[in-house]
């Protein structure tokens, strides 16, 4: 069986940023620590806002150009996590969320894990269409009006036409 550092990791964090919280606020005091704590959650929310749209805008680019866009999405998908941990309460979570902000740190991230990275697309050929794709074995039925007729009363189940007007509407 393999050993995972995460659930260790999970358990740890809170008694961790506990003990920063206590050491900040000797260091700074009470007041300074809440100022602090609140101005890192509304950072924050402010990067998610910004990451979220600069992500959506980057991956349009990447896909206008033609070039991978494996790279883009998962830099704006750091910085999306780099809000949400300053959006969370805590020194920690805060440094890791400010290093991931560092557009230096992302690289050495991407360089990381980039050739472990595979995008697969569904483009076929030059232009996407969007809907099923069909390739050329697939076979079309081509029937004559004579040919298709159906079955029982004519009518559909979900038509106007019948006499359901003391069913309850939806």
């Amino acid at each position: 069986m393999r050993f995972s550092l995460l659930p260790v990791i999970v358990l740890l964090m809170p008694i961790l940023e506990i003990a920063g919280f206590i050491v900040v606020g000797k260091a700074l005091g009470v007041w300074l620590t809440l100022a602090l704590i609140l101005l890192t959650s509304f950072l924050g929310l402010v990067i998610l806002r910004s990451g979220g749209l600069g992500m959506v805008r980057n991956l349009q680019n990447a896909s206008r150009t033609g070039a991978e866009p494996a790279e883009a999405m998962i830099n704006g998908g750091m910085r999306v996590i780099a809000g949400i941990l300053l959006f969370i309460p805590g020194f920690i979570t805060d440094a890791i969320g400010l290093l991931l902000l560092i557009p230096g740190f992302r690289k050495l991230i991407w360089k990381a894990i980039g050739p472990r990275i595979v995008v697969a697309s569904s483009f076929r050929g030059q232009g996407f269409r969007p809907g099923p794709q069909r390739d050329a074995s697939s076979k079309v039925v081509d029937l004559d009006e004579d040919d298709f007729h159906r079955e029982g009363s004519g009518h559909s189940p979900w038509s106007q036409n019948r006499d359901d007007r003391d069913l309850p509407k939806p």
